[in-house]
């Protein structure tokens, strides 16, 4: 099976999931967070929607430097549907790159850097799954807590969740 395939049918698998805690999230609180040194959940829920980029991010760029490449703006989703446009928007993408990479290019490596300082050099399967696969479900986890103590009931991911017990 090429690595594409793989990959594909994890992330097939996971945007249900994804997309089933994002339309969760409360238009009206999306300025709480659960301390001073947290996201607000309209920012983490925002940037679950973004993590997806990354998947491209490791396809297009090589030799990715965050004093060039990127070029941060902490957006909020005004709402609900922006939120999920997002979402799909950046998922479109992923599949349509992860897609086009063959197995050759799954083992290519993927350096990301702060100017000259190298901080990771990784091949590209490996960069895939931690930064745009492991990242998103990591947030995932963090904004189920947030819809915890908010007592907006959390949906299950792998399994019901204790809101889907009867």
């Amino acid at each position: 099976m090429p690595i594409k395939d793989a990959l594909l049918a994890e992330l097939k698998h996971e945007t249900p999931l994804t997309r089933k805690i994002l339309e969760r999230v409360p238009g009206d609180q999306k300025d709480w967070k659960p301390h001073e040194k947290s996201m607000s959940m309209g920012r983490l829920a925002t940037h679950i929607a973004e993590t997806l980029r990354w998947i491209s991010c490791v396809r297009n760029i090589d030799d990715f430097d965050f004093m060039k490449d990127y070029n941060f703006q902490p957006n909020v989703a005004a709402s609900t549907s922006e939120l999920l446009q997002v979402f799909d928007t950046y998922l479109d993408n992923a599949i349509s790159d992860l897609s086009a990479m063959s197995d050759d290019d799954f083992s290519k490596i993927w350096t990301v850097r702060r100017g000259a300082q190298v901080m990771y050099e990784l091949p590209k399967k490996v960069a895939i799954r931690g930064w745009g696969f492991s990242h998103q479900i990591h947030h995932r986890g963090q904004l189920s807590v947030y819809l915890r103590l908010l007592n907006i009931p959390v949906p299950g991911m792998y399994g019901p969740s204790a809101d889907e017990m009867k």
